[in-house]
């Protein structure tokens, strides 16, 4: 067992300062942050790490890539040029980065409809291609600092995104499992024809494949973080090599190229770049909400923070290098990298060491995997994707936010429906209408005093609260804004006219509006009309630096009264409780 102190040992210094603590072209380039206190004791870990990494990757990126409609070395290509170069340029000390699940299917449909007339070659050309545009919009992000607005999928449409994908997945990977052709373009369809071709099931592919399923589970349950998929795969292997089961009709892998890939450009014509352009845009978001996730998470446990905006470098850096030696484009995930993690990596080396020990692969076993069966990667595939369905997480958020999980419903059922390119463009749409719906739509508070002090808090949330007679103290837990101005005022409005007794003043308490607007400073400057038209005096308290200065531009002051920054709602009802008339 490690000694407590280990931990804090392992993160050198300047990895836990805030990342916008180091600057210059060392903020650019994080080897030079972690590599001068490097230490020789870490070099065994991430070693380890590194074979380890390797020998999950081998047969997961193989799976990944006929999930993605490619020939399968394009995924082991991800892995061996992309890891190395977020080594490079990326924040994590422990993200590992290759070919997900979730980014293959993704850009299986636009693979398949390349492969069609079946030229592979072209296919190839265009996951590279999509992997280059991506590369440049992710640059282009980082050299903008657009960083927070790459965040139009958040996590909750990453949650519902992912339970609709692993269910996508999963049915694009069965009729492999049950040995029968399978079809369909969504989800309902592929059900529709897998069940039709269920009396064609292949007996020996579907007991191959729940044997292999079965050693995945168990490994899984029984040695977590260790290469179990590595083993299943050799032992298959080694069971169609050299037992009768060959004869049994399971289809296998197949020849992949011996050595390394050849490095060169993707095509790059302009229609091209055109039709691939929204499909890499998707993976873009994809790929940074779920890396910066799971980087994140991989800091905190680890105590050291990393830099968003430099991820969209490091993102950016992998995908150049995937594209050029002929892969599709890759990611951070949670799964690969918690297999980095738990396998001892200290920094990204883990990540170099991993492609070395895939480019010898490559070079010296490449031929072996030819009597891999397909069987075996579709059970490998399903798998991986069992955690993409966190039904526990889906609870949590029912519980906390019942409009949280709607969102992630409609980011669960787009998949469903209209596949996962759509369905995702669909949740982050969706997204933003709810966001600006609920913002164009704030809530109003209104307050009463809280018994036996001076404070006060929202009488709807705190019905014990007292209320104020004669007076009214409403508080707007958003900005003010031109967007929002009319639903203010008509609450406010019509809380007054509602009220069972007679209102002589009106308190906005700006304490929670750090932003208005000059729409919204009108609105207030008609509110106050409105009320004095009535007899009611309206005031001002509690406003911030930035907001009374746009209020004091319009002539509020004059009108309504001193509202500097000490003035709070009690101070007026102070003010106006001496001066009422006692009823």
């Amino acid at each position: 067992m490690s000694h407590p102190t280990e931990k804090i040992a392992a993160v050198p210094a300047e990895a836990a300062m805030p990342p916008e603590t180091v600057g210059g072209w060392r903020a650019a380039f994080p080897p030079a942050q972690w590599l001068p206190a490097y230490r020789a004791a870490w070099l065994r870990h991430d070693a380890v790490a590194g074979v380890t990494l390797a020998a999950y990757a081998i047969p997961v990126s193989l799976a990944y890539a006929m999930l993605a409609g490619l020939p399968p070395h394009c995924g082991v290509y991800g892995y061996l040029a992309g890891g190395l170069f977020y080594a490079l340029f990326g924040s994590s000390r422990q993200l590992a980065v290759g070919p997900t699940s979730a980014i293959s299917i993704l850009i299986a449909p636009t693979m398949a409809a390349a492969m069609a007339g079946g030229d592979a070659a072209r296919a190839m050309d265009l996951a590279a291609l999509t992997a280059l545009v991506m590369a440049g919009l992710s640059i282009l992000a980082w050299l903008l600092r657009l960083s927070s607005l790459m965040n139009f999928v958040s996590e909750t449409i990453l949650l519902g995104f992912k339970a609709g994908a692993a269910l996508t997945i999963a049915m694009t990977q069965l009729p492999k499992l049950f040995g029968v052709k399978g079809g369909g373009e969504h989800f309902f369809e592929r059900v529709v024809v897998l069940v039709s071709q269920l009396p064609g099931t292949n007996l020996a592919v579907l007991g191959f494949g729940l044997a292999s399923l079965a050693l995945l589970l168990a490994g899984e349950k029984l040695l977590p973080g260790r290469p179990v998929a590595l083993a299943v795969v050799a032992l298959s292997i080694a069971l169609l090599s050299a037992t009768p089961l060959a004869g049994l009709g399971l289809p296998v892998l197949g020849p992949v190229p011996t050595g390394l890939p050849d490095i060169h450009a993707p095509s790059l014509r302009l229609r091209d770049v055109d039709d691939v352009l929204p499909l890499a845009f998707a993976c873009l978001l994809l790929a940074y909400v779920e890396g910066v996730s799971a980087a994140r998470t991989l800091a905190d446990r680890h105590g050291y923070a990393i830099d968003a905006r430099q991820e969209l470098l490091g993102l950016g850096a992998a995908n150049v290098a995937v594209a050029f030696a002929q892969g599709y484009p890759v990611a951070g995930g949670l799964s690969q990298s918690s297999v980095n993690d738990k396998a001892g990596a200290k920094t990204p080396l883990a990540l170099v060491f991993a492609s070395i020990t895939i480019a010898i692969c490559l070079v010296y076993l490449a031929p072996l995997l030819h009597n891999l069966p397909n069987v075996v990667l579709a059970t490998i595939v399903l798998v991986a994707v069992k955690g993409l369905f966190d039904i526990p997480q889906l609870r949590a958020l029912w519980r906390a936010s019942r409009y949280e999980f709607g969102v992630a419903m409609i980011a669960f059922a787009g998949v469903l429906v209209l596949g996962i390119l759509k369905g995702v463009m669909l949740a982050a749409i969706a997204s933003l209408l709810l966001l600006i719906r609920r913002v164009a739509q704030p809530h109003v508070a209104f307050l009463g005093r809280i018994p036996g002090t001076r404070g006060l808090s929202d009488m709807a949330r705190n019905p014990d609260n007292e209320p104020l007679p004669g007076a009214l103290v409403f508080r707007v837990e958003a900005a003010i804004l031109y967007f929002n101005v009319e639903h203010v005022q008509d609450v406010v409005l019509a809380k007054v006219r509602a009220s069972a007794e007679p209102i002589r003043l009106v308190v906005c308490d700006l304490s929670t509006s750090a932003n208005i607007d000059l729409a919204g400073a009108r609105m207030l400057a008609r509110l106050h009309e409105h009320l004095r038209a009535a007899g009611i005096t309206m005031r001002i308290a509690s406003a911030h630096a930035l907001a009374r200065d746009i209020l004091r531009g319009e002539g509020l002051e004059e009108r309504v009264g001193y509202f500097g920054r000490r003035i709070t709602p009690m101070d007026v009802l102070d003010e106006f409780e001496g001066i009422a008339p006692s009823r």
